[in-house]
Formats: structure tokens, C-alpha cells, sequence
């Protein structure tokens, strides 16, 4: 259960901007001077790690754009989704959504084969995940999410990426799918969830995993940014599932052979065909890291740029489906000392991670004052160029100190 762990580190990045309080929908980024963008990795129930810090902060009132991948994506649609109650509100919290995947994790991702059907596929048939998407997200399309969301996918039969994008929705009207219909796509990880099959607007779609186009969705989300013209230096907070040290996956060479012989009885040829291509997207964003520092160092400086990820996973942990307790259990521990440790930034010569001068949590807290300025730039804007009275907000800042615009 791959995504587990990262859900801590989103929830106390939304504690940092909990005092923040903000009642009002972010302002179109032409009222301020950044473009913010989160982007949440794929990598099933290891998908808990990044969790931020209040438990009742709406991140669509602080990103233009969500991006998610795999289960990042079905993440993505919870934060971003309104809420029926009040449309103004997300339908999930981050806390609403590590509480979700702690009764629901072990429920989708129990395995539908006895040991003796192996050589059938896929290990689960999916219906547990379809039911609880299709029960929370309901009816809600794409075009009425609270922000900007971009959900990579990919179709199996048409051999291509299928981005779901906000942005698109002017001139690919046929993107406007179910919320419910895009998340199970883009959770569709091959050998274990079946392919999601539907139409919509007279196209048919056959997706499996968005990690087949994009584990992390970061430079995707920065490409729509940039190609819908908001040529904004951009603030991005990137949120990694956890990977395994180089040399312990080449330890498990064997189990990748038997792995490749189950992908064959599946059927799923054109999957082993190009396994290591695969593995290396779970398991390594290292060419993200490569084109975000150095394709668009203008729009993206690096101290706008905030990585985090355990790049020492434990190798017993690295399982996409396992939800059992221990295995939930460890990775929220990941999760929370992930905090405590010192952030990296990788280096594009050498592909190898460097310390920071500061933790995460502390690095956590720089943007979330960023971010906080930002919104409160783009309503004193807004409301200035209105003419009516000026927007306060009157609340504490991570530092403690009060502000208002």
C-alpha cells in the first residue's frame, strides 16, 4: 500500500496553513504573482505519507492546481471535489483522508485470487475500489472541481497518455468525464486492479494506471501551467510515495523474473515487454527532477520548488497493495519522521540527493508562508480593483505573528 506514508506529511503541510482560515475561493492567479501547484505521486496505500498539517485546511484554497497520479489522483479528486453540503468546501479534508484510507485501504486492496490462481489476473477485481469511488465522488464531473486538477491516465488500447485536465476542457470537451471514472482509471495499476472501460461524450477510454504515463505528476502539472499561458514564476510542493535504495532492487532480480512469468500468464505482454520501464517509473523520478531544474529554471526557482520523499524505503514496504495493519502502521511512522528529517534537493549532475540546511517541517513552514502571502496578495488585488471595501483576513501566520491585508 504504497501511498500510505505520504498522507502525514500533506496533512501537517494543511496544519501549516490551518490558522490561515480561508473561507474565500482562491483568486485567479492573474491577481498575484505566483502560480501554486501541488503534486501528489502514485504508489497504492504507500500514498499516506504526505498528509499535511491541519486537519480542516482546504488546499483548493491555496493551489491553482492539484495534480495525482494512481491513487494520488483519486487523492487528488477528494481534495478537490466540493463538498454537497457547501460548495464553497472540499468534500475531503487531508485528515478526512488518511482516516479514509485507514477504514478503506485494507477493503480495496484485499486480494480477490486464492494462491492456486495465480496465473489469473488481475489480483483484484476491483469492485471494492469502484463502489466506495463511485459512492463519495457521486456524479461530480471534472469541470466542477473547487481548483485546477490534472490527473494523468493511460489507455491500454490506444497505446497513449490520456492527461484529464481542467485546462483542456475548452477544446476537449470529451475530457469532462466522472470523477469517479477518471480515478479508477488512473488507479488501474496493471497485474493489480483490472482496466477501467467507459465512455463519455461518444469516446471510449480503456485506462489503466497513470504511472504508465507519469508516476509523478509534477512536470505535467507545470506543462498545462505553462501552456495555457500563465507564464508565472510557480510555487510547487511535490509529494513523493517513498523509494527503495538502488541496490535492493536489484537484489530482487528473481522475484522480478517470476513477476515477469506471472505478467505473461496475464496476458500483459506489452507490460513485461517493457517492465524495467515500469519499475524505474515507480520507482524513480529522477528525470522529473532533471527537466523541472533545468527546462524551466525561469518559471520554477529552486526555492519555489519543494521535494519530498523517503529515498531509503524500506524494501518490505515498497508493496503497492499491502494493507495490512503493520505494513499502515510502519508507514505512517515514515511519515511522521520524514518530517523531522533534513530536506533534499537533487542534484542533476550526479542524480544524487543533498541535504538542506533545514528539515522538511521547516521547509513545509517556509511555503506555506509563501502561500499565504500569495492568497492574501491576490484578494487585496481583487478586491481593490472591485473598488468595494478590502478583504481581511485576519489570522495567524506559522510563525504566530498576526496579519492582515
Amino acid at each position: 500500500m504504497a501511498q500510505y506514508f505520504f498522507l502525514f506529511v500533506l496533512v501537517f503541510a494543511s496544519q501549516l496553513m490551518a490558522g490561515f482560515n480561508a473561507p474565500l475561493p482562491l483568486p485567479s492567479p492573474s491577481y498575484g504573482n505566483h502560480t501554486t501547484i501541488l503534486s501528489i505521486d502514485g504508489g497504492g496505500i504507500r500514498g499516506i505519507i504526505p498528509a499535511t498539517k491541519d486537519p480542516t485546511t482546504s488546499l483548493a484554497h491555496y493551489f491553482d492546481v492539484i495534480s495525482g497520479t494512481s491513487t494520488g489522483g483519486l487523492m487528488t479528486a477528494m481534495l478537490a471535489a466540493p463538498n454537497s453540503s457547501n460548495a464553497n468546501s472540499p468534500l475531503f479534508t487531508p485528515s478526512d483522508v488518511v482516516q479514509f484510507y485507514k477504514k478503506y485501504g485494507p477493503k480495496i486492496f484485499e486480494p480477490t485470487r486464492a494462491w492456486y490462481e495465480f496465473y489469473e489476473c488481475p489480483k483484484i477485481n476491483g469492485e471494492v475500489l469502484h463502489d466506495i469511488t463511485r459512492k463519495i465522488l457521486k456524479e461530480t464531473r471534472l469541470n466542477k472541481t473547487l481548483t485546477n486538477v490534472v490527473i494523468p491516465t493511460f489507455d491500454e488500447r490506444k497505446i497513449k497518455p490520456v492527461i484529464f485536465s481542467n485546462y483542456k476542457l475548452k477544446t476537449e470537451t470529451y475530457l469532462n468525464a466522472k470523477l469517479s471514472d477518471i480515478c479508477i482509471g488512473t488507479s488501474a495499476a496493471p497485474t493489480y486492479l483490472p482496466p477501467h472501460q467507459f465512455q463519455n461524450d461518444g469516446v471510449q477510454f480503456d485506462l489503466v494506471d497513470g504511472a504508465m504515463s507519469a508516476n509523478n505528476p509534477a512536470l505535467v502539472a507545470v506543462s498545462e501551467v505553462i501552456q495555457h499561458n500563465e507564464h508565472k514564476e510557480i510555487l510547487l510542493l511535490s509529494l513523493g510515495t517513498g523509494t527503495i535504495k538502488a541496490e535492493e532492487k536489484l537484489s530482487g532480480f528473481f522475484d522480478d523474473l517470476l513477476d515477469d512469468l506471472y505478467d505473461d500468464l496475464c496476458g500483459l505482454k506489452w507490460l513485461a515487454s517493457s517492465r524495467n520501464v515500469f519499475y524505474e517509473a515507480l520507482y524513480s523520478t529522477n528525470m522529473i527532477h532533471y527537466y523541472l531544474a533545468t527546462v524551466f529554471p525561469g518559471v520554477l526557482p529552486a526555492d519555489n520548488y519543494l521535494r519530498i520523499e523517503e529515498y531509503n524505503l524500506d524494501p518490505s514496504m515498497k508493496e503497492m497493495d499491502n494493507a495490512d495493519k503493520e505494513n499502515m502502521d510502519k508507514l505512517e511512522k515514515v511519515g511522521k519522521s520524514l518530517l523531522l528529517q533534513k530536506a533534499l534537493r537533487m542534484n542533476v549532475n550526479t542524480f544524487v540527493p543533498v541535504e538542506l540546511d533545514q528539515t522538511n517541517a521547516e521547509a513545509l513552514d517556509r511555503l506555506s508562508e509563501k502561500l499565504y502571502a500569495e492568497r492574501q496578495l491576490r484578494l487585496k488585488r481583487k478586491s481593490m480593483e472591485k473598488g468595494g471595501s478590502r478583504i481581511i483576513e485576519s489570522v495567524k501566520v506559522p510563525s504566530g505573528r498576526m496579519h492582515a491585508t
